[in-house]
């Protein structure tokens, strides 16, 4: 049956747990894991296309939050190189089931150290592993896509507030840099809810772009992030390759979804991560 809810690929991580989360009620989420978990449906997406087109037969979207990030890959000793691979079984598939509507997670490391604000059509150069596996993604799953006469978005993600490393990954005795301007770092940043409402907006509105960047509009500094959730931090001086800011133009993403007034300033991020983890499955 055609438009029946939204096929969450690799919703057992940690952003398909907080997309879950804050899920609107009137848009049904058919969550998937690799590995078998209660009131999922479950399948290696590389070695099984059959149980991945099925899934998606007739869906009215399907993201894939399937991926390798370098905590994954150093832990597991995958390559990043699969996170092309995992795309490119879901284009593939999402061709053979007609979904109408394929969104596959990206990052915004595919900027590197690019000025900002910046926006979706800027000449990307990474300045990671990472950044530069996904950019390789991006561009593997646009041909193939094309190849199939398949539609798909990518979502070049911000940093998550609770999924990054200096809210997420704090820990005693973190050092942040100070810029010579007093300031910490500044970055484009995106709660939990507002993470999850964007997604669903997103797989549900009309005509959607190729690339969107996925972030609240505006930035936040690491050390007013930190000092909104009341976790201690110790200065240091910020070397030559520090960067001061990374700020992803959202005027795509705001075309099409509402943020509340403070969703991207510290107090807002702060109440959404705190809002996640009181729900029952944030620690899974």
């Amino acid at each position: 049956m055609r438009n029946s809810g939204v096929l969450l690929l690799g919703a057992s991580g940690r952003l398909g747990r907080m997309v879950q989360a804050f899920w609107p009620a009137e848009t049904d989420l058919i969550c998937h894991s690799r590995t078998v978990r209660p009131g999922y449906v479950s399948f290696d997406p590389l070695s099984d296309a059959e149980a991945l087109c099925a899934a998606m037969e007739g869906r009215r979207a399907v993201l894939c939050l399937s991926g390798i990030t370098p905590a994954h890959a150093a832990a597991s000793g995958n390559p990043l190189s699969l996170n092309a691979a995992l795309a490119l079984a879901a284009v593939r598939a999402a061709g053979r089931a007609g979904v109408p509507r394929l969104l596959l997670a990206s990052s915004a490391a595919v900027y590197g150290a690019a000025r900002g604000p910046l926006s979706e059509d800027i000449i990307c150069e990474p300045a990671s592993e990472y950044g530069q596996a996904k950019l390789e993604m991006e561009r593997d799953a646009f041909a193939t896509a094309r190849d199939c006469g398949q539609a798909v978005t990518m979502l070049r993600i911000g940093n998550v507030a609770g999924a990054d490393a200096i809210l997420g990954g704090w820990r005693e005795g973190m050092q942040l840099d100070v810029l010579p301007d007093g300031t910490t770092p500044a970055r484009s940043y995106i709660g939990p809810a507002s993470l999850s409402r964007a997604i669903h907006r997103l797989c549900t509105a009309d005509d959607l772009p190729g690339i969107v960047n996925v972030a609240a509009p505006g930035v936040v500094h690491m050390g007013a992030l930190l000092d909104a959730a009341g976790r201690a931090w110790t200065p240091r001086e910020a070397g030559p390759a520090a960067i001061a800011r990374v700020e992803l133009e959202t005027k795509r993403l705001e075309k099409l979804v509402e943020f509340a007034p403070n969703a991207g300033q510290a107090q807002g991020l702060v109440a959404e991560w705190r809002a996640y983890l009181a729900q029952p499955d944030s620690s899974q």
